[in-house]
């Protein structure tokens, strides 16, 4: 009798582990604590990680404007599609030869004032999806602080990273990876009316 207690006793417990564990796979969205805050911020029903940081210091520039600086802002993803700039695997260093794709957007933002820019943040397919997160981030980051040396205002940038949610080749593939590693600009204009 004890020995069928004891059963149903460890078959319950295992049960309820079981169902624990399965509850964990439904993960929310990864965001970015915002230093010396202890709230979270993340993009609305995205799965980015959107990076609210104050004064990031080293990287990124300085301080960033709030959130509700960006809101109402329509995004134009095509207008500087054509500087996308790329990272060699595995790395955030924003490379020499993407100079001249970083002063085309800092130039175009520097010549209407009324407009702000997010950074999205890639990456290629290999990786698990924290670490892919985490350097899509440095990669915004990275060219973050590369449009403030040029001369932008680091509170008209916004970063967010999508990791490896967003690859633009899907297949399996050196050439796909390369195109996959990226950081895209987005460049935010007021909605007409605001």
């Amino acid at each position: 009798m004890k020995m069928m207690k004891l059963t149903y006793l460890l078959a319950f417990a295992l049960a309820v582990t079981l169902a624990d564990t399965g509850c964990k796979n439904h993960r929310p969205v990864k965001v970015t604590q915002i230093p010396g805050r202890s709230s979270m911020v993340g993009e609305p029903g995205g799965g980015g990680t959107m990076n609210a940081t104050e004064g990031v210091g080293a990287t990124g520039g300085g301080s960033t404007a709030s959130l509700t600086d960006f809101e109402g802002m329509a995004a134009d993803h095509t207008a500087l599609a054509a500087y996308t700039a790329y990272f060699a695997y595995d790395s955030a260093a924003v490379k020499k030869s993407e100079g001249s794709k970083i002063q085309a957007v800092a130039s175009a933002l520097n010549a209407d004032s009324s407009t702000k820019l997010l950074i999205e943040g890639n990456c290629d397919e290999r990786g698990t999806e924290e670490y892919n997160r985490a350097l899509g981030e440095r990669r915004a980051l990275a060219l973050r602080e590369a449009l403030a040396k040029a001369g932008v205002d680091p509170m008209r940038i916004r970063t967010i990273s999508y990791g490896k949610d967003k690859p633009v080749d899907p297949a399996n593939n050196e050439a796909a990876w390369a195109k996959n590693r990226r950081g895209d600009f987005v460049l935010l204009h007021p909605k007409s009316g605001a």
